[in-house]
């Protein structure tokens, strides 16, 4: 498979002008949702579009021919055409000196072996064209530096640091909502579709070269046969950069049936496929939800150095749920210091738990938490902080808030009082994880059922993830420690 060029990718994540090859005028085309969808997030750079009746489409003068556009001008065509009119039009977009296509059209290797034919035909030409070609049968390409949102659907995410590369375009819509919901945003994003010519590794090693992406988080559906060690050493070197967070569809016999009729790829053997992950340094998420937790803490968060954690948590219960899930995982539940107990007592009543999980019972006041985090993240024999329980004194607030006795009862000076402190305690826990350079995650269910918590608002008004669940964030912090440790073993820098 041919190595494409910095040039051509740049081409298709930071493009001067784009042209939209099929342009309609018709809303539940592809041609008219693409078109849309560029004009309305916000890219500055030069916009074409071809419609063969040459019918403006959204205020936008369309040509009937990529032949009437200017030289020399635009970078990326994104290709809402039928399969058979393709080859012509990318050698009337080379013509321009366009150098990179994302072709969204379907009936290629998907299709059969008839599609297959046409898929590879369209690769050589590409390839000989000069042409970096994308797709086919994908959903299109998000690149927020350049504000380009060059897809069939939303949604268009918040900038970020997260580089994403799928197989299905679908996922790449999950981990755009994601970032939309939790803040945490994203740089680029692309759906490889049937990745006739442009790979998931070969977008993931544009990422390690991105100074714009820091986490590179990926959806596959399988290796091609023959192609597993180059894959595996490609995803290494990428790793050795960057993390790499991976989620693998067609796990199952059932799902590797479903993945080839999707995207035609043929799953490779589960359990090969998760020790090459392993070996090369990706970090494999079960599940959809857990890759985008995973890549948004990386995102977010310092790696750490050791795996002894700290939880400090304002109630006993998810203390000790918990201290079961970090059961389960390669991190251990740290042994309390007696100089940092002795030095907690020193802020809370006596019936904290003195052990860990750090249990305040209750006992904090209006500087107990931002002091007790400050002293546990500081302490050289913790590596991570969970902190739980955040935004109840908010909850409650809000319920005040909706009740019949506010504003009256005194209860507007309660409130704003309980919003100010949630929102101080979560900013306690962004500057004790700045101070000390350690992971310090916070996790309450109030990140999915009330997202306008002040907690959890200060935490994506940061940029920072909120956990939906203690299990949830070990689970990610197992990742970023499993990635320390694979960075350790080979002596290089944690970042």
């Amino acid at each position: 498979m041919t190595r494409h060029t910095p040039e051509q990718f740049r081409a298709l994540f930071d493009p001067r002008a784009v042209l939209v090859a099929g342009a309609s005028t018709h809303p539940g085309k592809f041609g008219f949702v693409a078109l849309h969808n560029i004009l309305s997030c916000g890219y500055q750079g030069g916009i074409y579009a071809t419609n063969r009746d040459g019918a403006e489409v959204l205020g936008i003068a369309t040509a009937r021919d990529v032949a009437e556009l200017p030289d020399g001008e635009i970078d990326l065509a994104f290709v809402c055409t039928p399969a058979g009119a393709n080859p012509e039009l990318l050698k009337a977009c080379a013509a321009k000196g366009i150098t990179a296509a994302f072709i969204a059209s379907a009936g290629y290797g998907e299709a059969g072996d008839e599609g297959r034919r046409a898929q590879d035909e369209l690769v050589a030409l590409a390839e000989e064209l000069g042409i970096l070609l994308a797709g086919p049968n994908g959903q299109g390409v998000v690149s927020t530096p350049a504000q380009l949102c060059a897809q069939i659907v939303g949604p268009y995410p918040p900038r970020g640091r997260i580089g994403v590369a799928s197989q299905s375009g679908n996922l790449v819509s999950a981990f755009q909502n994601y970032a939309g919901q939790t803040g945490v945003g994203i740089s680029r994003a692309v759906s490889a579709g049937n990745a006739a010519a442009v790979a998931v590794p070969d977008f993931l090693e544009y990422f390690a070269t991105d100074p714009e992406t820091a986490v590179a988080l990926a959806y596959i559906e399988g290796v091609a046969v023959g192609e597993g060690r180059a894959v595996y050493e490609r995803l290494r070197q990428v790793s050795e950069r960057l993390p790499v967070v991976l989620v693998k569809g067609g796990r199952s016999a059932d799902g590797q049936r479903a993945a080839a009729s999707h995207t035609g790829s043929l799953a490779s053997d589960d359990r090969v496929f998760d020790g090459m992950a392993r070996q090369a340094g990706v970090q494999r998420a079960a599940t959809v939800e857990q890759a985008f937790d995973v890549a948004a803490t990386f995102a977010t968060q310092p790696l750490p150095q050791g795996n002894r954690v700290a939880v400090v948590t304002t109630a006993g219960g998810w203390g000790v749920a918990t201290a079961d899930a970090l059961s389960q995982t390669s991190l251990q539940l740290a042994a309390l210091p007696d100089d940092l107990r002795a030095a907690i007592d020193e802020h809370l009543p006596p019936r904290w738990s003195r052990n860990n999980p750090i249990d305040l019972a209750g006992g904090e006041t209006r500087d107990t938490v931002p002091a007790v985090l400050d002293l546990v993240a500081g302490h050289s024999e913790i590596d991570a902080v969970i902190f739980l329980g955040i935004g109840i004194q908010s909850n409650e607030a809000k319920l005040m808030r909706r009740g019949r006795f506010y504003p009256d009862h005194g209860l507007e000076r309660i409130v704003a009082y309980h919003e100010r402190q949630d929102a101080r305690f979560a900013q306690a826990a962004i500057e004790a994880s700045d101070r000390t350079g350690k992971p310090v995650l916070v996790a309450t269910e109030l990140a999915v059922a009330s997202p306008d918590n002040p907690a959890v608002a200060t935490m994506r008004e940061a940029g920072r993830l909120c956990h939906a669940s203690a299990n949830r964030a070990v689970a990610a912090l197992d990742h970023l420690w499993q990635r320390s440790r694979w960075l350790q073993r080979r002596g290089l820098p944690l970042g």
